[in-house]
């Protein structure tokens, strides 16, 4: 079968091929399939180009970039946790995303720094030390 005659996809099959092809979809795909589907694949086809198909980077790497710039531009939580997920499924390590995010800290400043953070913990589970001294609860410094 030639391109040509290639039966077009539903909405519902591209979104299934999205999740396969990336590993997650957002709500906001899943919303413009339903709403807007050539809007939906015309923004994928970009990210496909710049981000799926094999290229110079490989894929560990442009998760780690994903993670990266998705914290400095203070992303939602489940937006930088669902690369961070892809990240952990391809054999990027805790200690490898952490390292990413905090290149966040000299760029974009501790708030940026600390959703990044959060997410990470939250993904992986990390814990900290709780101090033995009597303090006033901190929290984890993000409003998400």
């Amino acid at each position: 079968m030639t391109a040509d005659t290639v039966p077009p996809q539903t909405a519902e099959e591209y979104i299934d091929a999205m999740a396969r092809d990336r590993g997650y979809v957002l709500d906001y795909h899943k919303v413009m399939a339903q709403h807007d589907f050539d809007v939906l694949q015309a923004t994928n086809g970009l990210v496909e180009a710049a981000y799926l198909r094999p290229r110079a980077l490989d894929r560990r790497t442009k998760e780690l970039l994903f993670i990266l710039s998705l914290t400095v531009m203070r992303a939602g939580k489940g937006h930088i946790q669902s690369h961070i997920r892809v990240a952990l499924d391809l054999g990027v390590t805790p200690q490898e995303i952490l390292e990413a995010i905090e290149i966040a800290l000299p760029e974009a400043g501790i708030v940026a720094f600390q959703a990044g953070l959060e997410a990470w913990r939250e993904t992986v589970g990390a814990t900290g030390i709780e101090p033995r001294a009597a303090v006033h609860e901190g929290g984890s410094g993000t409003t998400q």
